[in-house]
C-alpha cells in the first residue's frame, strides 16, 4: 500500500514538472499570452480536467511557475552563502553576485521583461505585486539560511528579517528594472550590505509585508 502510495505521488510530481517545463518554454518562446491550460494539457499528452485538477486555474499555474522558479534560483543564492561561514557580508555579496548575473540570463525573467513592454503584463502581478509568491518566499528562506550559516545571536529576529528585506528589495529593484551594467548594480547591492551587517542594529522594525507591499 505504501509503495503504491508512493508511486502516485511521484506520478504526480513528474506531471506537475512537465506541465511547469512546458509552460515555462511557451512562455519563453511566446509570452504569457500563449500559454491556455488547454495547450499545456495537449503537450503534455494529458486532458484537460487533470491539468485543472492538478494545478487549478491558469492564475495558479502562473504562480507555480514563478514558485518554481524562485526555488530554483535560491538554491544557487545558499549555496553562495556557504563558502563565507563566518563573514555574512561577504556571503550576501556572494549571493547578490549570483542572483543578479543569473536573472541577466535568465529566460523566463527576459520573457516577463519583453512581454511588459509589449503589453503581454499578466505574469507580472505574480512576481512584482502580490508578496507570497516571489518577495515572501525569498526572505522566508533567505532569512532561515543566514540565521542558520551566521547565527547573528545579538540580532533578534524581527531586525534579522527587516535587514534581510532590505537586502532582495534592492535585488528584485535591479533584476525587474535594471539601470546599467549588471556590476554597477553589485557594487551597489554590496554597499548597503556592508552598511546594514558590518554594525549591530539599533533596534527590531516590524514587519508587515502586506502593508509595506500596498504602500511601496
Amino acid at each position: 500500500m505504501a509503495e503504491a502510495s508512493s508511486f502516485h505521488s511521484e506520478t504526480r510530481r513528474l506531471l506537475r514538472d512537465r506541465a511547469l517545463e512546458t509552460a515555462r518554454d511557451i512562455v519563453c518562446t511566446e509570452g504569457w499570452g500563449a500559454v491556455s491550460m488547454s495547450r499545456v494539457a495537449r503537450e503534455v499528452g494529458i486532458s484537460r480536467p487533470v491539468l485543472y485538477k492538478e494545478l487549478g486555474s491558469r492564475e495558479s499555474l502562473a504562480e507555480a511557475l514563478i514558485e518554481r522558479e524562485v526555488d530554483q534560483f535560491m538554491a544557487g543564492i545558499i549555496d553562495g552563502l556557504a563558502p563565507h561561514t563566518a563573514d555574512p557580508v561577504a556571503g550576501l555579496t556572494a549571493a547578490t553576485e549570483f542572483a543578479l548575473h543569473t536573472a541577466a540570463e535568465n529566460s523566463l525573467i527576459k520573457a516577463i521583461l519583453t512581454g511588459r513592454q509589449a503589453g503581454d503584463t499578466a505574469l507580472l502581478p505574480a512576481v512584482m505585486t502580490e508578496p507570497e509568491p516571489v518577495l515572501v518566499r525569498v526572505l522566508d528562506t533567505l532569512t532561515d539560511a543566514v540565521r542558520a550559516q551566521y547565527g547573528l545571536p545579538a540580532v533578534e529576529d524581527a531586525t534579522l528579517k527587516s535587514m534581510v528585506e532590505v537586502v532582495i528589495r534592492m535585488n528584485l529593484s535591479h533584476i525587474f528594472q535594471p539601470l546599467g551594467t549588471v556590476e554597477r548594480a553589485i557594487e551597489q547591492v554590496a554597499a548597503v550590505i556592508a552598511g546594514i551587517f558590518a554594525r549591530p542594529p539599533v533596534s527590531a522594525i516590524p514587519v508587515d509585508l502586506h502593508r509595506s507591499v500596498q504602500t511601496a
